[in-house]
């Protein structure tokens, strides 16, 4: 009986540790991925921003969305 409780519980404390471990894994991931990616404004953005479109280079200049690409 007590070989039971103790396997139990070990049981458990490897599945809870191994949920752990996945959610952090999975954590990272989407934060890797949303870091790389690129950020592109319109540029009504840019200029609701406080910034400029320079439409030449592509970029918004000044404001919040200060050195993103325009598409």
């Amino acid at each position: 009986m007590r070989i039971r409780r103790i396997l139990a519980a070990v049981i458990a404390t490897a599945a809870l540790a191994g949920l752990g471990l996945t959610g952090a894994a999975t954590a990272t991931a989407a934060a890797t991925t949303a870091k790389g990616a690129p950020s592109y404004v319109t540029p009504s953005q840019c200029t609701q921003g406080g910034g400029t479109a320079d439409l030449m280079a592509n970029l918004c200049k000044g404001g919040t969305h200060n050195g993103e690409k325009i598409d």
